[in-house]
């Protein structure tokens, strides 16, 4: 049957935190019998919003990934019986189960359970199931998706074989795929916050040069190649890990710049073709 999905463009994550703010709005102060108790003022989020900065000024970027309950297929907390998985992929905590169970919040790998000390009991991203089952909700999506700006953040309800049309031809993942969770979030452009750059500049006479030949090289194999723009400026980004060779053609000149990625962006400065 049709499930539930996430999908977010870390591209257009601004930090706004207009999803924080509405999953604040529509939990804090609200119980929603059958589905979960009121949330906290304080401590909980159920949008955590990650930041990541990547490079050195003046080449250096930001970037944002919101982080709900992933609604895995595989989930630890419906393996200890904490929690269910209802047949549209929405997961519940399981409020009579999970009941004093501080332990849940150490069982997801991706932070996304929060133990509510008054209610004493675990609590995450319902993905707005209450509003979801209720036919007079005209949005029709979660709070979190109808409230970004961008759209950043959107919902989808479909079936699991159009959702497989949608990965493949937008280039969606899933954070952490090693934990072999699957989730139901799935992420566009999510190398800007999991993988790094090499960024630099390409001078001639001490002036930027436009349109010098950029090759961007690993083990021998020309990997991207790059015009630089009106500023002189590069920019290889999505590098996992290693030792890479940057080759520069500008005005009949050819320099080569050898450099590693180990865990971090990298601002190469500039190169004066001389």
């Amino acid at each position: 049957m049709k499930q539930w999905y996430l999908v977010i463009d870390v591209r257009w994550c601004h930090d706004c935190n207009n999803c924080f703010m509405s999953c604040k709005d529509e939990y804090v102060g609200n119980e929603w019998p059958g589905y979960t108790n009121a949330q906290p003022r304080h401590g909980h989020r159920w949008m955590n919003i990650q930041r990541r900065e990547r490079g050195r000024y003046a080449r250096n970027d930001y970037s944002y990934l919101p982080m709900p309950c992933q609604h895995c297929e595989n989930c630890p907390l419906v393996d200890a019986g904490y929690a269910t998985r209802r047949e549209d992929g929405i997961v519940m905590i399981d409020m009579a189960a999970a009941k004093g169970k501080e332990d849940a919040v150490a069982m997801c790998p991706y932070g996304a359970v929060y133990y509510n000390e008054e209610a004493c009991e675990p609590q995450k991203c319902t993905m707005c199931a209450h509003l979801l089952d209720d036919p007079d909700w005209v949005p029709g999506i979660p709070r979190c998706a109808h409230s970004c700006p961008t759209k950043a953040l959107k919902a989808y309800h479909m079936e699991p074989e159009e959702m497989e049309v949608m990965i493949k031809t937008e280039g969606l993942e899933v954070y952490r795929p090693e934990l072999g969770t699957k989730p139901h979030v799935f992420y566009k452009n999510l190398y800007r916050f999991t993988k790094n750059f090499a960024a630099g500049g390409v001078l001639v006479d001490g002036d930027c040069y436009e349109n010098a030949k950029v090759e961007l090289k690993k083990d021998g194999e020309v990997l991207e190649m790059q015009n630089t723009n009106f500023f002189g400026d590069f920019k290889f980004d999505g590098l996992d890990d290693g030792k890479y060779t940057i080759t520069i053609e500008a005005a009949g000149k050819t320099k080569d710049l050898e450099f590693e990625i180990a865990g971090q962006s990298l601002n190469l400065d500039y190169t004066e073709m001389n």
